[in-house]
């Protein structure tokens, strides 16, 4: 048999100019030097950079979250493996070992993930503090975008109430279904039928109606989240009374950049959350997760901390002034 027939035939020649990166070389540079900006800023520090790993047999259970699958052998043997949507579950496992401040700068993975400010692989800066309550890691994350910027980033804070209520005009907190539903018809959701879902309303609002205008004047965190959107965070109660999550997001331009929680250390909740989730992914059609137990195992060890997640391709979206994700990375997923 001949070479050529042992060959595959190119069924497409691309042209001269397919293969290029859609980032420019000078984007790249920009790149490089951002990169190094952080990772010198947490050596200054004396945060540990680790590296885990990009599989794990247990995925993430969030109904809003998808996991991209992939089958490998071991010993011998298939097995369905997931790659990590974050490094969350592996870093915890060594902050409950070592207690001591980590972080990674890492390719993360969601199914389905294609836009102007979304790809299927993108880059995550993770890092936990032992010891930090949120308003610390805030003032860290506020050194950390000087850094970047060169020059010392304002942050304002607004309670994710106060926000809803200023571009909405409910509070979100304790407006009816009903009203949310109203709200979404009047600006053009008619067409979408979330059903009973009120988070997911308050989320379609939310991202449509007061995302695009934050972050403008100065880096602005939002606070006081609803419960609902807890994940691993914990929860408390607000000036009001009312049940929030212990989280806070950071928004330049209109886009989110960063999520941070107090980290909840409680193995019970944790896997009664985790359970929650898959119940819901049932009920949505979704594939059930197998649970990460090591994590629920390692929760009870976790020290009093906040940890945070920030992509690294946004940010510099923002630094650079640059429209689209595909900008700031070498390939996105549909030219890779």
């Amino acid at each position: 048999m001949s070479n050529s027939q042992l060959s595959a035939p190119l069924t497409e020649h691309p042209d001269s100019q397919s293969y290029a990166p859609s980032m420019s070389l000078e984007m790249a540079v920009k790149r490089a030097k951002m990169l190094a900006q952080i990772r010198q800023f947490f050596a200054e520090r004396q945060v540990l950079e680790v590296q885990t790993p990009l599989m794990s047999q247990a995925g993430n259970t969030d109904v809003f979250v998808p996991s991209i699958s992939t089958n490998i052998t071991v010993a011998d043997k298939p097995k369905t493996y997931y790659l990590h949507t974050s490094p969350e579950f592996a870093m915890k496992r060594m902050l409950a070992s070592w207690k001591v401040a980590i972080y990674q700068i890492c390719p993360v993975f969601r199914d389905n993930e294609v836009g102007r400010r979304h790809n299927s692989e993108f880059t995550m800066l993770e890092w936990y503090r032992p010891g930090f309550e949120l308003e610390a890691l805030a003032a860290e994350l506020s050194d950390l975008l000087a850094a970047v910027y060169g020059q010392p980033q304002a942050m304002v804070e607004y309670s994710y109430r106060q926000a809803f209520m200023d571009y909405v005009g409910l509070n979100p907190l304790t407006a009816s279904l009903e009203s949310l539903i109203e709200v979404a018809d009047e600006h053009g959701f008619a067409g979408l039928d979330l059903g009973e879902d009120r988070q997911g309303w308050l989320d379609v609002l939310f991202s449509h109606l007061v995302e695009p205008n934050l972050g403008f004047q100065s880096p602005t965190l939002i606070t006081d989240y609803p419960p609902a959107t807890a994940a691993l965070a914990k929860i408390e109660k607000d000036e009001a009374g009312n049940d929030v999550a212990k989280r806070f997001e950071l928004y330049i331009k209109g886009i989110e950049i960063a999520n941070a929680y107090d980290e909840l250390a409680d193995s019970q909740a944790l896997a009664e959350r985790f359970e929650q989730d898959n119940v819901e992914r049932a009920q949505r059609g979704l594939a059930v997760m197998p649970i990460d137990n090591n994590l629920v195992v390692a929760c009870d060890d976790l020290p009093e901390c906040s940890g945070i997640a920030l992509g690294v391709d946004r940010l510099l979206m923002v630094l650079t002034d640059s429209k689209r994700i595909d900008q700031v990375i070498g390939f996105d997923v549909v030219h890779a």
